[in-house]
């Protein structure tokens, strides 16, 4: 019997959602299988989901390859006219020990080639946790899927889902569980993080959740948390930041752009003075907070004088860690109706810029970070990451897992040095 191999596409949620069916599969018995968890961000994501698909039926001629993820759920025939492809399963599927069982044991026989059903009718998030995605020393934990806005360039809704959330009992055993690991930093995960708890009895916030994990489980040493949209932002989680030196001082931010008009045709909920706001008050709270932020270059109808406000809007939040996405025609959104869709050479040129401005806020980061003394979660022995998530390079071995107090010495331009 050989074990299944996976390939994972995408983001943090699907690789945690790899690990999960590594332990389904394993417990179900499946054996000589290829799976293709598959990211549909992007259409050029999904284009690469068929590449890896066609490379890896040459590599296990063989093997059964199973296509699941959110490119199964959103366009489950693209996959399974493939030839190379046997079965195709959808994101609640996937989650779920009996879809395991049925394939470990009648493969190919009866069951349906596309196992894909609406995922909209989900309410529940499923509740098979993982203890100890990541590394030794870093642990992820789902607490949230799905996401109940409809931005007009997004599919993910469509692949994900209504949002729905972990309890908050079931999350704080799970990280209790994690810190009796030995795992220092726990970061909460999820697609549409900030809208966790409105499907719960008396609509918890997210900040009520930070503050009740920090409550009960007070060995952890640090708590991280993912993607947010600022808009979103509740009392408590503002009060969190400025009160709970245990929450990492680094937030990544759903921006999407920085222009009113653009943020008003990609239906986003704030405006480019909201940003602003929230990463002063953020700032004003705890000083050495850091930003990440998505940010499109090139969404339909955007001129060069919207195109400066996105650039402008780096320096005026302060944004160090920028995730840039050239806009990606993407069938089945209103944004792909949008007339006057921007050339594909500029939308590659107006990238460029955004990925510059982003390098140089980087270095200037890291230049103000020397001589300064961080706490630093050791990844492998030779490199960490400071409480902001910037990289650091020792040049003595260190414990994996560890937080140790270094003093920055330097920088390469990439990370910093001690």
């Amino acid at each position: 019997m050989s074990a299944p191999k996976f390939t994972t596409l995408g983001c943090r949620l699907n690789a945690y959602e790899t690990e999960a069916m590594k332990e389904l599969s394993q417990a179900a018995g499946l054996d000589n299988a290829v799976i293709v968890n598959t990211c549909a961000v992007t259409a050029e994501a999904v284009r690469k989901a068929r590449q890896e698909i066609r490379k890896l039926r040459r590599e296990n001629p063989d093997a059964q390859i199973i296509v699941t993820g959110c490119a199964a759920q959103t366009e489950p025939e693209t996959f399974a006219q493939m030839g190379e492809v046997d079965k195709v399963i959808g994101n609640t599927e996937k989650m779920q020990p009996e879809t395991w069982q049925n394939m470990a044991t009648d493969f190919i026989g009866t069951t349906e080639k596309v196992q894909v059903n609406d995922i909209m009718s989900v309410t529940e998030t499923a509740s098979h946790l993982i203890d100890g995605f990541g590394t030794r020393s870093r642990a992820y934990v789902q607490v949230q899927n799905g996401c109940d806005h409809r931005c007009t360039f997004c599919i993910i809704p469509y692949g994900r889902g209504n949002s729905r959330s972990v309890p908050a009992g079931v999350v704080v055993d799970q990280i209790k569980r994690l810190v009796d690991k030995g795992f220092n930093e726990v970061v909460l995960t999820g697609v549409d993080l900030t809208s966790w708890g409105a499907d719960l009895p008396a609509q918890p916030k997210l900040g009520d959740l930070v503050m009740r994990i920090l409550k009960l489980v007070p060995d952890l040493p640090r708590l991280r948390i993912s993607s947010i949209d600022s808009i979103e932002v509740d009392e408590n989680l503002m009060q969190a930041i400025a009160t709970e030196p245990r929450l990492m001082p680094h937030l990544h931010l759903s921006l999407q752009h920085g222009d009113d008009l653009i943020l008003k045709r990609m239906a986003r909920r704030h405006l480019r003075d909201d940003a602003i706001r929230f990463c002063e008050d953020a700032r004003r709270l705890r000083p050495d907070m850091t930003f990440g932020a998505d940010i499109i270059a090139g969404f339909p109808t955007e001129t060069d004088a919207h195109f400066e406000n996105a650039l402008k809007l780096v320096t005026e939040c302060d944004l160090t860690w920028l995730h840039v996405f050239p806009y990606s025609k993407r069938e089945g959104t209103p944004a792909a109706k949008i007339p006057n869709q921007v050339d594909g050479t500029v939308i590659k040129k107006r990238a460029a810029r955004l990925r510059e401005i982003g390098e140089a806020q980087v270095r200037l980061h890291l230049q103000n970070q020397i001589g300064r003394t961080h706490s630093i979660l050791m990844e492998n022995s030779h490199m960490g990451r400071t409480e902001q998530f910037t990289e650091v390079r020792f040049t003595k071995s260190q414990t994996e897992g560890a937080v140790v107090q270094a003093k920055i010495t330097g920088t390469d331009g990439k990370q910093l040095t001690v």
